[in-house]
């Protein structure tokens, strides 16, 4: 899973960067891109590892990417080269200012989020129109062109001049036929609100707000000193601040339920990982995210809830007490199933 992070100059996007994944900067890199992988929290994990002891636990994890612009690059609202590097990633996070800075106008979140927002639904417009062109082209030519492609592009723009980002309308923004496109405004966002150090809440919304927007809070400057800390400076930090967890923790839980996703897990004696999975994927599809060999040669999966199988303390006490299931390859995985492959190949 890889999130990008974008926002307009000033909004503190490095420090968010900074505080959701622990990397400084580094002064010999100074203007290029930076990426962050880091450990989705779940405290399941460390329960299954206390039960089945394995060599190493392993967490499911999410990238954050920082797009930046060049050293010698004038800082603008929105610049190509940006959306060109973010359209492989799978959600993006939009950092606004929510702090005062000397000199600068008091902030405004909202209006800079139709700012940014406006000159991503006009690049994905840009590229909808092109390719609507080419295939007039193509007709006057004499080569029909599909109609399902046709249809799904014309709503687009539809929407698109009307000021609608795709990612408002499920049935477009989801459709398997734009993922060659990767339009940025049919991604699933975050609107991240980053806070002064004396301000912990989210803005009051104005009105005519889209309130189904995905929105949060967080103290950028305090959780970018907080990711470079020692374990006990932590406790210490967020007993003194009020914080019940680093901003971190509650940024990549938001981005995977802003990506539908649901953990799953698996346990063995070398190793307990967890992995996630699009919510209503079959067993077969979670089988083919282990190994693509399980796929393959998948037979069946023994698959029991984490609350069923911590209870019962093991497997054999599991399959006394009938909470161990067998399950073909259509079942659909729950969040929190523990699943032992069967497979042959």
């Amino acid at each position: 899973m890889k999130i990008g992070l974008i926002g307009l100059p000033g909004a503190g996007k490095s420090t968010v960067f900074e505080a959701l994944t622990g990397m400084g900067e580094d002064p010999g890199h100074k203007g290029q891109d930076r990426i962050g992988t880091v450990d989705v929290p779940d405290a399941r994990l460390d329960v299954l590892a206390g039960l089945f002891k394995p060599k190493k636990a392993i967490h499911a994890q999410v990238t954050y990417f920082l797009p930046q612009l060049g050293l010698h690059q004038p800082e603008r609202v929105y610049d190509q080269s940006i959306g060109s590097r973010i359209r492989d990633c799978d959600a993006l996070i939009h950092v606004l200012r929510n702090f005062a800075v000397p000199g600068l106008p008091d902030p405004s979140p909202f209006d800079d989020f139709a700012r940014l927002d406006q000159e991503l639904m006009l690049t994905d417009l840009m590229a909808v129109e092109n390719r609507l062109d080419r295939m007039e082209a193509d007709q006057k030519r004499g080569k029909k062109p599909p109609e399902d492609e046709w249809a799904l592009l014309t709503a687009c723009r539809e929407h698109l001049e009307a000021g609608t980002a795709l990612r408002k309308i499920p049935e477009l923004g989801t459709d398997i036929r734009l993922k060659g496109f990767a339009l940025l405004s049919a991604k699933p966002m975050l609107i991240l609100f980053n806070n002064g150090e004396e301000d912990c809440k989210s803005p009051a919304l104005p009105a005519g707000w889209d309130s189904s927007q995905e929105g949060m809070a967080i103290r950028g400057k305090i959780e970018q000193e907080l990711a470079q800390m020692e374990p006990e400076e932590i406790r210490q930090f967020l007993s003194e601040f009020g914080i019940s967890e680093p901003a971190a923790h509650r940024v990549v839980r938001r981005s995977c339920a802003l990506l539908g996703l649901i953990s799953f897990f698996t346990v063995g004696s070398d190793e307990v990982k967890a992995w996630t999975l699009k919510k209503g994927r079959s067993v077969l599809e979670a089988a083919g995210t282990i190994h693509t060999d399980m796929k393959k040669g998948f037979i069946r999966a023994e698959v029991i809830p984490f609350d069923a199988l911590t209870a019962a303390g093991s497997f054999p006490e599991a399959r006394k007490q009938g909470t161990l299931r067998l399950e073909g390859k259509t079942y659909a995985v729950q969040d929190g199933d523990v699943i032992q492959i069967r497979f042959n190949v």
